[in-house]
């Protein structure tokens, strides 16, 4: 089946445990978007925020780092108890060292791609990825419109998983512009994780959202589990 995350950065921060009581029964995982105001122009919310969603979720919670130097923060995102920790490669100058920190923390490790960025940086780290996260939109900010040639860079990456034939296989994860009019041809392209943050938050019905996003795809591939 297809996993949906919706991005925390869509709620309304007011209620989250209202909002997070509305998806808990279809979302997979709950997408957490830290931005740090220097690698990406917007600033979102840091630790406080991620252990106090901890406390009112059974959600596993994804922590998408986008912020300059991560290394420094990877045991206090893990100590906060998120279950996935995602870095850009773009900011990571030993990247397999950090992906391997990661999985000593007990996470598991995701690598995001911006849009200008060649996936073939990750041929050589494939073996110890649990998730690529291709980001569809410049990241920074919600709402953003999908960006068309993140399909033909999911199947690159795809094809680059098949021929290393290894007995890991990364999940291919998508992040930003996700919608009902877009998911099912994203999911052909070899998607098995959707972050999803206004088609569902901005739903009138966002369980819902979650359910016809599922079945926009589910008939489309078969998928895995992270």
């Amino acid at each position: 089946m297809t996993l949906i995350s919706p991005s925390l950065l869509a709620a309304n921060f007011a209620d989250l445990k209202s909002d997070l009581t509305k998806i808990e029964e279809h979302a997979d995982w709950l997408h957490l978007d830290i931005m740090d105001g220097c690698f990406v122009p917007n600033i979102s919310y840091g630790l406080p925020v991620v252990k106090a969603v901890k406390k009112i979720t059974k959600l596993p919670l994804d922590a998408h780092l986008m912020i300059q130097n991560p290394d420094i923060y990877l045991q206090e995102f893990a100590n906060a108890g998120v279950d996935l920790i995602t870095v850009h490669a773009e900011v990571c100058n030993h990247l397999h060292r950090t992906v391997s920190q990661i999985k000593k923390l007990g996470c598991k490790a995701g690598v995001a791609l911006n849009p200008h960025t060649d996936p073939s940086c990750l041929n050589y780290l494939l073996d110890d990825l649990d998730m690529v996260l291709v980001m569809s939109v410049n990241p920074g900010f919600g709402g953003q419109t999908f960006i068309e040639s993140s399909i033909n860079k999911i199947k690159a990456i795809k094809k680059m998983i098949d021929i290393n034939n290894a007995s890991n296989k990364p999940i291919i994860a998508v992040d930003g512009g996700i919608n009902q009019n877009n998911i099912a041809k994203v999911a052909k392209a070899g998607v098995d994780y959707f972050v999803a943050g206004s088609a569902v938050f901005k739903a009138k019905n966002p369980a819902q959202a979650i359910i016809e996003l599922k079945d926009k795809c589910n008939n489309t591939r078969s998928t895995i589990s992270i």
